[in-house]
């Protein structure tokens, strides 16, 4: 078996649990930070009891189980809400403020300037020079209406 098996199991069990709280950083989500406390408890008991391999297995299942469904559970009566909602919505962002048609809304789309830029705008069908507000977004198209 060579070096592997010199290896005592808590160490692997420490390092697995360090593997998956390193691999959380990288993945998004909450799950494998859940595995990797079990992982790292697992180690921790296989180190100060004398359990064998197979035991070692079952605390790992048995931890991980109830880590998990802890967790979901925690993540659901304690949701993580944004903290400025509209973040890298620019569409979003501009709702309330005013744009001018350059290109005629007509079939309901068209192209209006807001600031130096010129977006893609839908709405009810309305000239070109014509001051709308926009009212939201859905993509980069801008839902406008007419002023007043």
């Amino acid at each position: 078996m060579g070096w592997l098996g010199e290896i005592a199991p808590h160490y692997v069990w420490l390092a697995l649990g360090l593997f998956l709280a390193a691999a959380e950083i990288l993945v998004p989500g909450f799950f494998l930070m859940w595995l990797a406390g079990a992982a790292i408890l697992t180690g921790l008991v296989a180190w100060s009891l004398p359990i064998g391999v197979p035991l070692q297995i079952i605390v790992f299942a048995v931890s991980a189980f109830i880590a998990v469904f802890a967790g979901r559970r925690l993540i659901k009566d304690h949701p993580v809400h944004e903290a400025d909602p509209k973040m890298n919505r620019r569409g979003l962002r501009m709702a309330g403020e005013t744009a001018v048609v350059v290109e005629a809304l007509e079939g309901g789309s068209g192209r209006v300037r807001h600031g130096d830029s010129e977006w893609l705008a839908r709405g009810a069908d309305l000239p070109v020079g014509t001051r709308v507000r926009i009212t939201g977004s859905d993509g980069s198209v801008l839902l406008v209406e007419p002023l007043g």
